[in-house]
């Protein structure tokens, strides 16, 4: 049974390319990929797939540019297989990736979210430790030596603490994230919202903590972009009023009272004031500030 792996390419070819190269090596051979190239101005990703001589390899470009999340709703339409991945296109699989989710949905059949192993990369592809990871892995996610399964009012008070999860390296059963939507007007939280639109409806998520892929953080994606001007955190904000009003409605009180509080959300708006302050943004200091200490 292959994995699907998806790439919803727009960004710089060269990640893009080193991204495609860690599929490639892959010790685990039973593998599709498909990129899906969101009509980038240049042809560079195009001419370099067609000297790739494998028929796992797939290349679609779009005759006109649709935007990240028509991009996803694309994947997930033109996935064949149990299980799909939607790698982001500047991320990096190790080479034990395919071998680990394969294993792990074997095992975990049942799980509809895999969430491996993940250690955090730099512009420049050098393995870095950033405060909101530490937060993230160290404080926020559940401790896992193992694989270990999580589910229902438990797991949803905890991602509504801190979004612990890392998006491009998750592994879907198919046929349950084509049960939900990616939610309109939240560009940047909608990996989360999705996530948990599948908690709320009685899906389980698998811990497999074995390291197999680097998550690129740098300055120039779009939730970094839009941190110091606050503009991240409105979207965020609505977000977390939206999934309080879906936990209430299950009767989870304590998971609508974390996503009232988003502890972690409202911590990293104060961490952000201070370089607010430095760049004498008034506007983005008051948006934080609302953020940080409004309901």
């Amino acid at each position: 049974m292959p994995l699907d792996i998806f790439i919803p390419f727009w960004g710089e070819p060269a990640y893009m390319i080193e991204t495609v190269e860690s599929v490639l090596a892959q010790e685990n051979p039973d593998w599709l990929l498909t990129v899906v190239d969101d009509a980038y101005p240049t042809l560079e990703i195009r001419d370099y797939l067609a000297d790739i001589d494998d028929p796992r390899v797939k290349y679609i470009r779009k005759e006109k540019n649709e935007g990240i999340t028509e991009n996803y709703r694309t994947c997930v339409a033109l996935a064949t297989e149990e299980v799909m991945v939607i790698l982001g296109c500047d991320d990096v699989l190790l080479p034990n990736y395919v071998d680990v989710v394969l294993k792990a949905h074997k095992r975990f059949p049942n799980a509809a979210v895999i969430q491996p192993g993940v250690e955090v990369i730099d512009e420049a592809s050098r393995v870095v430790t950033t405060l909101a990871d530490t937060v993230k892995q160290k404080l926020v996610k559940p401790r896992a030596k193992s694989c270990k399964l999580v589910s229902g009012e438990a797991i949803a008070r905890n991602l509504m603490h801190g979004d612990w999860l890392y998006w491009p390296s998750l592994a879907f059963r198919t046929d349950k994230i084509r049960e939900v939507e990616f939610r309109e007007g939240f560009p940047i939280i909608q990996d989360l919202a999705l996530v948990m639109d599948m908690v709320f409806q009685g899906d389980q998520l698998l811990i497999e903590p074995t390291l197999c892929f680097r998550y690129r953080r740098h300055s120039n994606s779009a939730s970094s972009t839009k941190l110091v001007d606050g503009s991240r955190f409105a979207g965020e904000r609505d977000y977390f009023e939206v999934a309080a009003a879906q936990a209430e409605e299950l009767g989870w009180h304590r998971a609508a009272r974390s996503a009232r509080l988003r502890t972690t959300s409202r911590a990293h708006a104060i961490w952000l004031l201070p370089k607010a302050a430095a760049t004498r943004n008034s506007a983005a200091m008051k948006a934080l500030a609302r953020h940080a200490f409004g309901k």
